[in-house]
């Protein structure tokens, strides 16, 4: 193993995380694989720029073309959750383009936002969702796009995890509405 791919942490070698998230690519499903470099992004670990650029370095090993597969610019965003992950793929089979992710939209954050189509979707789960004040929240920030124009979809854990089906019809429903 190359001397980059091991640094010390507490004094202890351990593989670099670039190292470890191309391991990764060879032994994990893609959508493991996305919410690890995810983490390793929300962690300070690694960000998603420098990990593409790294694997240069790395040319030829196992791992290297999964991971820059899965790093390529117009497929790859980051997310939060699992729940963002799926829902990328319903959205594309629904004809809807590459979404912009953690995007702000009128001083809000959204999960995602189709600017061409003037439409924020959000996906709820439980964890973020669940109390009055993120209710509240969430209520206030639907108000306000939609007060200004924008659509405002939102689907919950169980349609996009259960029900994909569901989410890819409601969206393809709309889809004339937004073209308009």
């Amino acid at each position: 193993m190359p001397e980059a791919s091991i640094v010390r942490r507490f004094g202890i070698p351990v593989t670099h995380p670039v190292q470890t998230l191309i391991d990764l690519a060879t032994e994990v499903p893609l959508l493991r694989l996305e919410r690890s470099v995810n983490e390793a992004d929300k962690r300070d670990l690694v960000d998603p720029e420098t990990l593409r650029r790294a694997l240069d370095y790395y040319k030829g090993m196992p791992g290297v073309k999964t991971l820059g597969r899965m790093l390529d610019r117009h497929t790859f965003r980051l997310s939060d959750s699992d729940l963002e992950v799926l829902f990328r793929p319903l959205a594309i089979a629904a004809d809807l383009p590459v979404p912009l992710t953690k995007h702000w939209v009128l001083g809000y954050e959204v999960d995602f936002w189709f600017p061409e189509q003037s439409l924020v979707v959000e996906t709820d789960g439980l964890r973020y969702h669940r109390t009055a004040s993120q209710q509240a929240r969430m209520a206030r920030r639907d108000q306000t796009h939609s007060s200004s124009g924008l659509r405002v979809l939102r689907f919950t854990h169980w349609q996009i995890a259960h029900a994909p089906d569901e989410v890819t019809g409601v969206l393809r429903r709309i889809r004339p509405y937004l073209d308009g």
